[in-house]
């Protein structure tokens, strides 16, 4: 048995790295201020709003479809079935989707516009420390119809 089988991350980075880039979102813009228009305040403020539901609403969807198929939810835990239903249909991370649109809709909201830089490059850190190697796992728990699956699901959107 590989490493990749016995679990894909040694500690669940994703939740870490999400935080840790609302905060330096917050820091930035305590110390590096990036003004905002002061027109349509409120339309950022609902598209914020409107981001950060919809982040929260494919999060649980997406935890409540891995509980449902009887399967882990933390990064750090080992697969034991692979979900190709619920919201992992449109995309492999949803949950992952859901982090970055939290953190780009409290930025609108906020009028922040450091989260939606730091969303990014949570984004960026996400897919080079976890998404890489939980897809290494995956694919050495279930061959070829991981393969079958990301050729037919993309990975973010």
């Amino acid at each position: 048995m590989n490493a990749y089988r016995m679990k894909p991350l040694a500690f669940p980075w994703p939740p870490l790295i999400y935080g840790a880039a609302i905060a330096a979102a917050f820091l930035l813009q305590a110390y590096f201020p990036l003004s905002v228009a002061e027109t349509n305040v409120w339309i950022a403020r609902a598209a914020g709003g409107i981001l950060v539901m919809t982040a929260i609403v494919l999060d649980v969807w997406a935890m409540r479809t891995l509980l449902d198929c009887h399967t882990t939810i933390l990064p750090n835990r080992c697969s034991t079935h692979l979900v190709t239903s619920g919201p992992y249909r449109f995309t492999r991370n949803p949950i992952y989707l859901g982090y970055t649109l939290a953190t780009a809709g409290i930025g609108l909201a906020m009028l922040n516009p450091w989260c939606i830089v730091t969303a990014m490059i949570a984004a960026g850190m996400t897919n080079a420390i976890a998404i890489k190697r939980e897809e290494m796992h995956l694919l050495s728990r279930f061959g070829i119809d991981f393969e079958r699956y990301c050729n037919g699901t993309t990975r973010w959107i």
